[in-house]
């Protein structure tokens, strides 16, 4: 028997199983309490208007339930305690090598991708009581205050990271080791808000579903080959529940991922990154998420230093396809099989480059 494929295939299925078995009543509760947007966001984050975008998504963003990304870190934390806990009835028997819960390798990222989906819920849970608001968020918690609680996030898990786990050097491929110290908690920060910038990807029906499985596979992989098990059967249960939230994602979706899924996916990505020693490779297998952030970031300056012009019709870079008249589904496609494509990059720079 092949125990480290089983440990990480047997979790996927039992997590993608699970997000399958929780949706129906998940939706059933989302429907029933008409938590969705009540406006369509009408005003950008640089609090001018944003017609184009409006006109695009105002038969979308209203009507269809938020919170979506209950599925995912819920189908997680049912996986991994349900395998946590078999392991507990019988230290020696063969239940206890599929547990993939450990100090050294899982408990922070797991803690992260709880932690993080918790504070995009209570932000999610602000957006639809909000009534009236149709600005950036039309509620919810400000900018400033997911940013700030990604950064205490990044703050502990840095601390952790260095402190607890006693890592002190960052890997360059083809180059080595390089020493950082104590400078690494304020990088693993500055990766973590790096990340959860490409928050914004989660625009299109199946888009952020569809990029965040095969990060996580691809993470999945890259762990697998350097044998921390334990990191590689995590990504893959966190890639099983998201393809049971793709499931129900693909057009037309019956409910969006929103904060609750994205905060935790994006900082928790960061910490595996650092975990498997391969932060440059989020470049590549993460270049989805920075296109997003990017365009973003690129367009309001174009708009503050150039006079209100643009560079693209509309921010993020996939409502600009959108709004050139790309059907939202070969937006979608076409992101994944650029996802692919970066992804198989960093893998190999991960592995050849060590």
């Amino acid at each position: 028997m092949n125990a480290p494929i089983l440990k990480i295939f047997i979790p996927l299925t039992i997590s993608f199983l699970t997000g399958l078995a929780i949706t129906p009543t998940l939706t059933t509760f989302l429907y029933k309490h008409k938590l969705w947007k009540k406006k369509v966001r009408s005003v950008g984050i640089d609090g001018k208007a944003t017609p184009i975008f409006s006109n695009l998504h105002k038969d979308k963003e209203v009507g269809t339930p938020r919170m979506g990304g209950i599925v995912i870190w819920g189908s997680t934390l049912i996986t991994t305690l349900i395998f946590f806990g078999l392991a507990q009835v019988d230290h020696n028997s063969i239940l206890e090598r599929f547990s993939f819960l450990s100090r050294n390798q899982t408990w922070l990222p797991f803690i992260s991708l709880i932690a993080g989906s918790l504070v995009g819920l209570i932000d999610d849970i602000l957006h639809v009581a909000e009534n009236e608001g149709h600005a950036v968020g039309g509620g919810g918690l400000s900018l400033a205050k997911r940013l700030a609680a990604v950064l205490v996030i990044g703050l502990i898990g840095g601390w952790w990271f260095y402190a607890k786990l006693g890592n002190s050097t960052l890997w360059f491929p083809f180059e080595g080791q390089i020493y950082v110290g104590l400078w690494m908690i304020p990088l693993f920060m500055l990766v973590m808000i790096a990340m959860y910038s490409g928050t914004v990807i989660d625009g299109l029906d199946g888009l952020s579903g569809g990029i965040f499985t095969i990060m996580y596979a691809s993470y999945s992989l890259i762990a697998f080959y350097q044998t921390q098990y334990d990191i590689a059967a995590l990504c893959a249960v966190i890639a099983g529940a998201t393809l049971a939230f793709l499931w129900f994602n693909i057009p037309p979706a019956r409910f969006y991922m929103t904060e609750t899924g994205t905060l935790g996916l994006t900082i928790t990505l960061a910490v595996i990154a650092f975990l498997t020693d391969t932060v440059p490779v989020l470049v590549f297998i993460g270049f989805p998420l920075l296109a997003e952030s990017g365009s973003d970031i690129i367009q309001l300056l174009s708009k503050k230093f150039r006079g209100g012009k643009k560079v693209f019709l509309v921010a993020p870079i996939h409502h600009h396809f959108e709004a050139l008249g790309w059907p939202s589904y070969k937006v979608t496609m076409r992101f994944w099989i650029v996802g692919i494509i970066t992804s198989i990059m960093g893998i190999v720079v991960a592995i050849a480059g060590k």
